[in-house]
């Protein structure tokens, strides 16, 4: 943080120190938001992008039904296949939610187009942010837009929309307008350091006086520090009247910032809710990958879904159908860890063999008894049956009877005890 508190506390009334100076010529834009393009060169934030992006695109969008007997998975639908396979468009499935991540984070929303013929979707076509253009009424209650591309009206309903944070429904808020300091930090050490490289290495400097400037003297000491700073020829300032020479590769400024490059990438990383391990430390852990789906994936994937619902669902099917990403990759565990949870579900009735399987992906077998005893009482609870595969009988029953049954049971154990005391 020492360098950020330099930044903040640049210039004091009393004094001017030639650091500061310094940090003013490297940082002249510091409360400027970065562009897109800006960001990108940045590796920290090239690392993050790539690793949500591919987590994403890695994962199923499956659409559900909701019906009396339960959740179904629909398979039947082009909409699945768009956004799983090939979207009609030149782009896969997977490279068009690579540009939907990169633009929901970085530029002014994601956009897609859905190319529809009557009721049926038949392709969705991504449309990069520079061809968009979005126009707003000015009310702050009936909010209401239009999108343009390149000069042709649309409407918003003819559109995938995945904003972050959007403040009106039209637009996202970028993560490098929302964390501009970290950001600029960061893309400001990296220019810094290009010029060193350019330079060739050789060692600059700058002139330190020890009593107090005037502005004049101050204002030639930032324009030949920026001259100094900003790619061209110069490698010292020369001035008169007592100011000494000092190299500017020594300073307590360039220290820190080597030293805070670290720093800025954890910083970074901490704006994607990613942590700092998973995109370039050292020492992952389980803790790490289960903290970046829960504070990073989990709230991008719901707020993915319900744009997807409200912008390419029919308002009819809204009530029973949703869409909804498939995580169980992702968070089911290692194989020892859930066979152990298997087990554990099997013997306390609250999961069947076929749900074991199906979470396996492996085909159901058409077994649905629970385990009434040690391995002597199985039963159907749809056709009420038992059977008892010691003695391979098997009886239908009522709810009375096997309350009945069970109660005598509980009524021998207690005679068995009587007789033990």
């Amino acid at each position: 943080m020492g360098i950020l508190n330099k930044i903040r506390n640049m210039v004091r009334a009393d004094t001017v120190e030639v650091d500061d100076i310094l940090l003013s010529a490297l940082f002249p834009n510091r409360e400027v938001p970065l562009t897109r393009e800006q960001a990108k060169q940045i590796p920290a934030v090239n690392a993050c992008i790539d690793m949500i992006a591919s987590t994403v695109s890695g994962l199923p969008l499956k659409l559900y039904r909701q019906t009396e007997k339960g959740v179904e998975a629909v398979t039947n639908d082009i909409r699945v296949d768009l956004l799983n396979k090939d979207t009609g468009d030149t782009l896969t499935a997977k490279q068009f939610w690579r540009m939907i991540i990169e633009d929901y984070y970085l530029g002014n929303g994601a956009y897609a187009y859905i190319n529809r013929c009557g009721r049926r979707v038949k392709s969705i076509h991504y449309v990069e942010n520079e061809h968009i253009s979005v126009i707003r009424n000015e009310n702050p209650i009936w909010k209401d837009f239009d999108i343009y591309v390149d000069g042709e009206k649309y409407y918003p309903f003819e559109f995938l929309k995945f904003l972050r944070k959007t403040r009106n429904g039209s637009e996202s808020v970028p993560l490098m307008e929302e964390s501009r300091l970290i950001f600029s930090v960061a893309y400001q050490s990296l220019i810094y350091e290009e010029t060193l490289v350019k330079k060739g290495g050789n060692k600059r400097g700058f002139l330190q006086s020890a009593k107090k400037l005037t502005q004049e003297a101050i204002d030639k000491l930032k324009e030949g520090f920026k001259k100094l700073y900003n790619n061209n020829q110069e490698n010292v300032i020369v001035l008169n009247d007592g100011i000494t020479f000092k190299e500017a590769s020594n300073t307590s400024v360039e220290m820190q910032l080597n030293e805070s490059k670290e720093a800025n990438n954890i910083a970074i990383a901490g704006a994607f809710k990613i942590p700092y391990p998973l995109i370039g430390g050292s020492g992952a852990t389980k803790e790490h990958r289960e903290n970046f789906m829960r504070f990073c994936i989990a709230p991008l994937l719901a707020d993915l879904e319900c744009s997807i619902d409200r912008d390419l669902l029919l308002e009819k099917e809204k009530a029973e159908y949703y869409f909804a990403f498939d995580t169980k990759e992702l968070t089911r565990g290692n194989i020892e860890e859930r066979y152990k949870a298997y087990e554990i579900g099997l013997k306390n009735n609250f999961l069947q063999v076929d749900e074991v399987r199906d979470k396996e992906d492996l085909e159901p077998l058409g077994i649905e008894w629970i385990r009434l005893g040690l391995d002597s009482v199985l039963y159907d609870p749809k056709t009420k049956m038992i059977y008892t595969p010691n003695t391979n009988e098997t009886k239908q029953i009522t709810e009375n009877k096997m309350m009945q049954q069970e109660q005598s049971r509980e009524g021998v154990k207690e005679n068995e005890d009587r007789i033990k005391e």
